[in-house]
């Protein structure tokens, strides 16, 4: 099977609506209070982002414009890899630290502080990525799907910038900055699936 640039596009476009569905579950889960295995819904999301970022770096060489926007996905996905392994693997470990060593709390505390302001980086460039192909879609003709993932894309990057530069204790609920990056992660796809169809 030949991997096209539509065909990539495609791909790529699935694969981060595959993300913010991940990540609407979880974030739904969480709120409710279920109890879930954060080992297999963050270790899908792992592998999901570990294949996007072959696909979009492909088809940031692939595409003939929107280089930005392809560079932004990928770089986030791969961020994005380094984020969730630390959730996986650092803080259950580093939490029976804190629990049983005097004054080992702060380390947890590290840790966790660590893997937001990756989160938050992930989503500042899923948000510049969301403004770069709602402004695409615009100008190819989708004004109302464009405009919306552009305006959600300026939130997202101005939300998660905040809190990268003021930290997760700035003024700005963390859940603001987080839900915004969701909602323009699901844009974004929906954006990519319009575009990928106005394609020769």
């Amino acid at each position: 099977m030949e991997f096209t640039n539509k065909r990539t596009m495609l791909i790529t476009a699935s694969l981060v609506l595959l993300v913010a569905i991940t990540q609407i579950i979880y974030t739904a889960l969480y709120v409710a209070e279920v109890d879930f295995s954060r080992q297999v819904l963050w270790g899908l999301e792992a592998l999901i982002f570990t294949v996007l970022v072959a696909f979009a770096g492909t088809s940031m060489v692939q595409a003939k414009n929107c280089q930005l926007g392809w560079s932004a996905i990928a770089f986030s996905a791969a961020i994005n890899i380094v984020q969730v392994s630390i959730g996986l693997t650092l803080f259950s470990t580093f939490g029976k630290v804190a629990g049983s060593v005097e004054g080992a709390q702060p380390l947890i505390g590290g840790v966790v502080a660590l893997s937001f302001m990756i989160y938050y980086a992930a989503k500042v460039l899923l948000g510049l990525a969301a403004l770069v192909f709602g402004m695409a879609s615009i100008a190819k003709g989708g004004k109302a799907i464009g405009g919306l993932t552009a305006l959600a894309g300026v939130v997202a990057m101005f939300a998660n910038g905040i809190l990268i530069t003021f930290s997760r204790d700035g003024f700005l609920p963390s859940g603001v900055a987080g839900g915004s990056g969701v909602i323009a992660t699901l844009l974004l796809a929906i954006c990519l699936i319009s575009l990928y169809r106005k394609e020769d």
